[in-house]
Parts: C-alpha cells; sequence; structure tokens
C-alpha cells in the first residue's frame, strides 16, 4: 500500500513540474521538451529537494513514449518517400557514421586515451536525437521538406546502427568473453527473422484495417492502433531489435492511407503525454556534481558534435548532389546527441570502455547540444513545403 501510494505522489510530482517549467521554456521561447528535462533535474535523486521515489517508473513510461512517437513516423514516412532517398539512406549515413567514429578515435589518439575508447566515444555522439529531431521539425512544420525527410532518414539508419552497435561493442571489453562473429551472429539472425514478421504484416493488415474502418467506431481504431503499435515493437524486440524500430516499422506496416493517419491524431494525445515523460527521465538521470570535475570532457564532447557532426554531415549530403541550403540545414538538425547516445553510453560504461565520469559528461553534452540545436533552428526561416529533389548517388550528375 505504501509503494501504491509512492507510484501516484511521483507521478503528481512529475506531471507538476512538467507543467511549471514546460510553460516556462514555452514563455522563454524555448523548445518545451527543456522545460521537461529542467522538471527532471530537479526531481532527481541526484539533486537536492524534491525527488521522486523511484525512477525506473519513468524510464518505462519514457519507453512507451519513444514507442508511440517512431510509430506516428512509420504512418507519415511511406516506403516510396523512404525510396526517394535510398542512396543516402544506404550509403551516406554509414559513412557519416564512420566519419564521426573516426572523429572519436582520431581525439582519442590526440588525448592518448586507449583506441577502444576513442571508438565507443565516436559511435556514443555518431547518433543524434530522433525524438528531439521529430519535434523540432513538427513544431516548424517541415516534416515533408527535402532537408526534413533527409534528416529523418539519417536520423532513422542511426537508430537502426544502435542496434547493431550494442551488440558489437561488449564484444571489445576487456573482461567480455564475446566475439565478433559471435555479435554478427546475433545481429544477422534478429534481421533474418525481421523477414517474416514483415511479410505476414504486409498481408493481414490491410484488410483488417478495412473491417475496422467499417465499424465507424473511435474506441475499437484506438486500441486497434495501440495493440498494432506495441504488439509489434514488442515483437521486434523479442527478436533482438529495438522497440524504436519495431514501432517504426509497425507505422510502415500501416500503409499510408486517409484512415491510417487517422489512427496516428487518435494516438496524438497520449503519445505527448509520454514524450514528455521521457524527456522528464533524462533529466533525472544527470549528476550536477560530476559537473565541475568532467567540464573538460563536456566541453570536448560538445565540440565534437556541435562541430564535428556538422562538417561530417554537411559534406555527406554534399556528395549526393543536394544544394548547399540543404545540406547545410541538414548538418544543423543533426548536431546533437540523446537518448540512444545514453543507451550506447551505459552499454559502453557497463563493458568498462569508457568511464563514470564520461558517461556523466555524455548526458550533460546532450543536454547543451539540445539547447544550442534548437536555438540555432530558432534563427533559420523554416522551408515548409520546399519540393523534394530526387537523390541520385554521389557518381551520378544530377541532370542524370
Amino acid at each position: 500500500m505504501v509503494e501504491h501510494s509512492y507510484i501516484f505522489r511521483d507521478i503528481a510530482m512529475v506531471f507538476t513540474a512538467a507543467l511549471v517549467c514546460g510553460f516556462l521554456a514555452w514563455r522563454l521561447k524555448q523548445p518545451i521538451l527543456l522545460g521537461y528535462v529542467l522538471a527532471g533535474l530537479l526531481l532527481s535523486p541526484l539533486t537536492p529537494g524534491l525527488r521522486v521515489h523511484d525512477v525506473s517508473n519513468f524510464e518505462v513510461m519514457a519507453e512507451i513514449g519513444v514507442v508511440l512517437l517512431m510509430f506516428s513516423v512509420g504512418i507519415e514516412f511511406s516506403v516510396p518517400e523512404l525510396l526517394k532517398v535510398k542512396w543516402v539512406a544506404l550509403v551516406g549515413a554509414p559513412l557519416g557514421i564512420l566519419l564521426c567514429v573516426g572523429q572519436g578515435m582520431a581525439v582519442g589518439a590526440l588525448l592518448g586515451w586507449p583506441l577502444i575508447q576513442g571508438v565507443a566515444v565516436g559511435c556514443i555522439i555518431s547518433v543524434a536525437s530522433t525524438m528531439v529531431l521529430l519535434r523540432l521539425l513538427m513544431d516548424r512544420g517541415e516534416m515533408a521538406a527535402e532537408h526534413g525527410r533527409l534528416m529523418v532518414t539519417l536520423s532513422l539508419v542511426e537508430d537502426l546502427a544502435v542496434v547493431v552497435l550494442t551488440v558489437v561493442l561488449p564484444s571489445f571489453s576487456p573482461s567480455g568473453e564475446a566475439t565478433l562473429g559471435e555479435a554478427a551472429w546475433k545481429v544477422s539472425k534478429a534481421i533474418l527473422l525481421l523477414v517474416p514478421i514483415a511479410a505476414a504484416a504486409w498481408k493481414l493488415f490491410p484488410p483488417l484495417l478495412a473491417r475496422v474502418e467499417k465499424t465507424c467506431n473511435d474506441e475499437i481504431s484506438l486500441l486497434l492502433a495501440l495493440t498494432i503499435c506495441l504488439g509489434i515493437a514488442a515483437l521486434i524486440e523479442a527478436v533482438g531489435l529495438s522497440l524504436a524500430l519495431g514501432a517504426f516499422l509497425a507505422g510502415l506496416f500501416l500503409g499510408n492511407s486517409a484512415f491510417t493517419h487517422k489512427l496516428a491524431h487518435q494516438t496524438q494525445s497520449l503519445r505527448d503525454v509520454f514524450v514528455a515523460f521521457f524527456f522528464v527521465s533524462v533529466g533525472m538521470l544527470m549528476d550536477p556534481s560530476t559537473w565541475k570535475v568532467s567540464w573538460p570532457l563536456i566541453l570536448l564532447l560538445v565540440g565534437l558534435v556541435l562541430f564535428g557532426k556538422f562538417v561530417v554531415w554537411t559534406g555527406v549530403v554534399r556528395l549526393f548532389r543536394y544544394r548547399f541550403r540543404t545540406a547545410f540545414r541538414v548538418g544543423l538538425g543533426l548536431t546533437q546527441i540523446g537518448e540512444f547516445s545514453f543507451i550506447l553510453a551505459q552499454v559502453s560504461m557497463k563493458a568498462g570502455l569508457i568511464s563514470p565520469n564520461l558517461y556523466h559528461a555524455t548526458l550533460a553534452a546532450s543536454l547543451i547540444t539540445i539547447l544550442a540545436n534548437a536555438t540555432i533552428f530558432r534563427f533559420l526561416k523554416p522551408l515548409a513545403g520546399e519540393r523534394p529533389t530526387p537523390d541520385v548517388p554521389a557518381a551520378v550528375p544530377a541532370s542524370a
């Protein structure tokens, strides 16, 4: 009974803090998500004052927010749209990730780090926050713009790369017994298991949607959307891939009809509540007491993200013959790190690849880069409705 009362007290505190801090961020013309992070920092067990009883409860709610948001993205991005930027996705994204890892290795070599620590840092900074990116693009009405589609596509490929890296990085642990061969087999097996799931979903979902649409019942439609979203996400996680990727695929499997967009709209309010929990939970993970010691690391990570990633992604997009203004905006949009960087940092720390100070520096750098990224975007004029340009491989002239 005591535990029960703690849960509801914690939820009430989080809602109150998120409301107050979110309103404050809005009044200051900053992204509301930064207000949510501040709310989590105020309620964190690692800071003085009011604190929640159990942070893990909100980590679960945060994961639901990620799942629902990725489900919405899957619905909005049809397969034909994704194929328009297939060369950037298949070639450019891996190239950009490798260049980011190379930056980490180069900086690590200059500072005398072990090689694997430089690799781990490069992996951590290579992943932008899909959550932050989507909220910024949605607020600006630029999801369908050329640079918006490119940013989301590159970010989704980065999220997929995280699935592979979370398996591969522990293989480099000094005390680990896993091998790269075992890691590669685990990833390959998970991807092979994804094929029959996708085939079954594409065959079963259209007639199911048609039957539910005939009921004209909003409650049944909402339950259908949540069942498909959470069910597919759980199934994809069970075969070894991430919940976020599963939720994105669930939305993609539904196709791109008026009814599926109605399903996405019905889940929007619920999604926004759980997304708020996500950013509050990010604030709860931060430990300000470590910032005095790790500020050089924080500045280093911030520099690698804001400057290094901007150069990398602007160059990669230009390599594929996109206009400079498109490449410039994509480069700016990816100059932040977030939720999946936290996952890679946790995996790296548990494997002994990075120190706890570097882990906490990653969390602080995430907050700083998100704030800087949002501030930079405020000075860019929105380009909603910009006509997309077809994607072409680097070796082929744009006129081809």
